[in-house]
């Protein structure tokens, strides 16, 4: 595990400190997990973005058909 240095607003500090005592927690952890987080949802978004795009290539290459319905049947009148 690497050691940060962070620089924070002295207000922030105080409240942060005051949160972590409250949920029974630290500044560090609290810090470590939303780093965490942070890290997890990008790799969360790119694994989203592959699935939806195997999945576009598959409708595509599925080849569905041709419409058996016109525009005009879309819509009431």
């Amino acid at each position: 595990m690497k050691n940060i240095t962070l620089a924070v607003e002295e207000d922030v500090l105080v409240a942060v400190r005051i949160y972590a005592a409250k949920n029974k927690t630290t500044v560090n952890a609290l810090v470590r997990c939303e780093l965490a987080r942070i890290a997890s949802a990008d790799d969360q978004i790119a694994r989203a973005r592959q699935r939806l795009l195997e999945l576009s290539d598959r409708i595509v290459s599925e080849n569905p058909g041709k419409a058996t319905w016109k525009r005009e049947d879309l819509y009431d009148r």
